[in-house]
């Protein structure tokens, strides 16, 4: 059997009738909360102009929820480097860390964090997508401000590289640096990006032997029934991405369960569960156990795109408490 710490990514979402300054009020319950029950960690996302997801920088959620508790880990998850200076992102987060030591992780993605290319390229000043070797000069740039005299005010923040292709593993390997993998986006490219990344893995200051996060979607609630219920409204927003339509609002749970899927959509979103984590207590806590022993994770991040902050948090509550309950001796 296999124990491992429970970390929790942080989306944001803004449900369906209420203003994003809601969700923005509801990340300290949630992060009150999770400290209480025991997770480890919990990041942040960076996304832009969306009508589903609040944006609200990284940074900005770390320094409120870190005022606001005292144990948890809390970190980006992540800030995405095309949209910022190497300089600035070391300075941010070396603050972060000097203020609350021991306690902030810097996860460094790539994504565009919005499917409006109007946006991405306003958030770029208007420059091209970032290439390859663009993107690892400012992953290095950013270790190496971290570690200059004039930024550094005390312990670290923890860098972690996102990943959710061979690529990203392979620059992670090559930077000695711990993945995070985004299992809860592409899960048919976990296994070789994880191969790929033991497999090319250098040591360095920042992680002597390669280290492993998977971040699964997880829904969970005491019936499989309420467990769907929950998880509806993702799967409406899933199957508008896969049709390549803008992002709309998150739906209710109500709306969700109106809306109709064809049959290639239902058989995509069966797939992508089938890989993921949702149902009562004991179906997730055995998927997020085969999930761990099947890529050898070092540790496990549950996102949870609820609707509703209460149903969030009760599914938290109830995957921790049955995890625990079913922990080896």
């Amino acid at each position: 059997m296999v124990d491992m710490p429970l970390s929790a990514l942080e989306v944001a979402v803004v449900q369906a009738g209420a203003a994003a300054v809601e969700t923005l009020r509801d990340t300290v319950d949630f992060a009150q909360h999770l400290e209480h029950l025991g997770y480890r960690r919990i990041w942040y996302a960076e996304h832009h102009h969306s009508p589903a997801i609040g944006a609200f920088p990284p940074v900005v959620l770390i320094a409120h929820a870190a005022a606001s508790t005292r144990t948890v880990r809390l970190g980006s998850g992540g800030v995405l480097a095309p949209h910022h200076a190497p300089l600035l992102l070391a300075e941010q987060f070396a603050t972060l860390a000097a203020l609350h030591p021991d306690r902030v992780d810097l996860g460094i993605g790539r994504g565009p964090g919005t499917f409006d290319e109007a946006i991405a390229r306003a958030l770029r000043r208007g420059a091209d997508p970032t290439t390859d070797a663009e993107y690892r000069n400012d992953i290095s740039a950013t270790l190496a401000h971290l570690m200059d005299d004039q930024v550094a005010l005390g312990p670290l923040p923890e860098p972690w590289l996102l990943a959710s292709s061979t690529a990203g593993a392979t620059l992670a390997a090559e930077l000695g640096l711990p993945v995070a993998v985004a299992h809860h986006i592409r899960p048919d490219n976990t296994g070789p990006l994880l191969e790929r990344y033991r497999a090319a893995f250098t040591p360095s200051r920042w992680c002597e032997q390669p280290r492993v996060l998977v971040c699964v979607e997880t829904v969970c609630a005491e019936t499989e029934e309420e467990a769907a219920w929950r998880a509806g409204p993702m799967d409406v927003v899933k199957a508008g991405l896969l049709k390549g339509a803008s992002e709309k609002p998150f739906p209710t749970p109500a709306q969700a369960a109106a809306h109709h899927f064809t049959p290639q959509e239902e058989e995509t979103l069966a797939a992508f569960r089938a890989q993921q984590a949702r149902g009562t207590p004991g179906t997730v806590v055995r998927r997020l156990r085969e999930l761990a022993v099947s890529t050898g994770a070092d540790e496990l991040m549950l996102t949870a795109p609820v609707h509703d902050l209460r149903d969030r948090l009760n599914s938290f509550e109830l995957v921790k408490r049955h995890y625990e309950a079913t922990a080896a001796p």
